[in-house]
């Protein structure tokens, strides 16, 4: 049988009891938590991740280390420290959502190459850290690179950010002997110092607009001369 619902007015009361309670618990400084940690109610019910694309959620989770006998009000640092621990993750915070809900927010340590290892391409960060991604589950879509070279994959992790459709055209990147950088854009070819930023990196968008504007078509943008490209043509 069902139990007969409560009047209006006991669930404002309830619900207002509650509220005030969780602020008082908040605000205090360590007897609220303490006192609401020993309540079955605010116990660990849910676990909702964010930021993830590489990484598993199951594996976050279970490096989380918490269970339905834990509560949400224990410490929130020691959480994230556990999860930050994994090798796809750059840093965690932990927030919790009253009454059973914590909350993991995830910055990834995201693939800028694929480094060549023992004739294997492995995705690497920026670091020069091989990432445990596996490209079963999903596509690594990053230039190749000959080495994890670490400031070629800090160029290459700048022109992600602040350049995206032209590190989308990247398929690859080395640096020669002599140290000079070079991007293979398609069929385009781009030189460069190892000083190369990557606003002069996108010296080469004009240039290739007014190419095309004259139905002209190059091999290779050269960016070592100061203030200038120079085009060489097929």
């Amino acid at each position: 049988m069902e139990s007969p619902k409560r009047p209006k007015w006991q669930r404002i009361v309830r619900a207002t009891v509650f509220a005030c309670g969780s602020l008082a618990a908040v605000g205090s400084p360590w007897w609220g938590p303490r006192l609401f940690a020993q309540l079955d109610y605010f116990h660990v019910r849910r676990v909702e991740i964010t930021g993830v694309r590489f990484a598993k959620a199951t594996e976050l989770v279970r490096a989380l280390g918490v269970d339905t006998m834990q509560s949400v009000w224990q410490a929130m640092i020691p959480l994230a420290t556990r999860v930050a621990r994994h090798p796809l993750v750059a840093s965690a915070a932990v927030e919790r959502k009253l009454p059973g809900t914590l909350i993991v927010h995830v910055v990834e340590r995201v693939p800028v190459a694929l480094v060549n290892s023992a004739g294997m391409l492995r995705p690497t960060d920026l670091t020069g850290q091989v990432l445990p991604i596996d490209p079963a589950r999903i596509s690594v879509d990053a230039p190749v690179a000959a080495t994890a070279d670490t400031m070629l994959l800090r160029l290459l992790d700048e022109l992600r950010v602040e350049a995206p459709s032209l590190y989308a055209r990247v398929t690859e990147a080395r640096r020669d002997a002599t140290g000079q950088v070079r991007l293979q854009l398609g069929f385009i070819t781009v030189r460069a110092n190892s000083e190369v930023t990557v606003a002069r990196v996108r010296d080469i968008l004009p240039v290739e607009a007014d190419l095309a504007r004259n139905h002209l078509r190059a091999v290779e943008l050269d960016l070592r001369f100061r203030d200038q490209v120079i085009v060489r043509q097929p």
